[in-house]
């Protein structure tokens, strides 16, 4: 059984910031690369930013590289996503994921993700 949950949404003006973070627990954390999906209003489920078991690896979606930065606390279990110079476009429901394979396919499990509304 894998739990996730994400925390840190909300509502923030365009250029703002936010951090967001998920909780691993169940599936063997520091055996797992993990990721940050994105899911906006009548859209498909969007990739955003993997990280790998170490937390030494990272990759990101060309819509958010440069801005969004994914990181990992192993003794945690617990992985960020720290979002700046947010904009309009980014406002979804955020959710974390265990990587099947990397850099961005998920195991299908899936918390009750965080929603991030940005102001324009």
């Amino acid at each position: 059984q894998v739990s996730l949950v994400e925390s840190g949404g909300g509502l923030v003006q365009a250029g703002g910031s936010l951090r967001l973070s998920c909780r691993a627990s169940g599936r063997t954390f520091s055996s797992s690369g993990m990721a940050w999906f994105r899911q906006a209003a009548g859209k498909g489920r969007a990739f955003l930013a993997s990280i790998d078991q170490n937390g030494r690896r990272a990759y990101y979606a060309d819509s958010v590289r440069g801005r969004f930065t994914i990181s990992k606390d192993g003794p945690k279990n617990t992985i960020y996503l720290q979002m700046n110079s947010l904009e309009a476009e980014d406002t979804a429901v955020y959710y974390c994921a265990l990587l099947k394979r990397w850099p961005g396919e998920p195991f299908d499990y899936w918390g009750q993700g965080a929603q991030v509304t940005v102001s324009s």
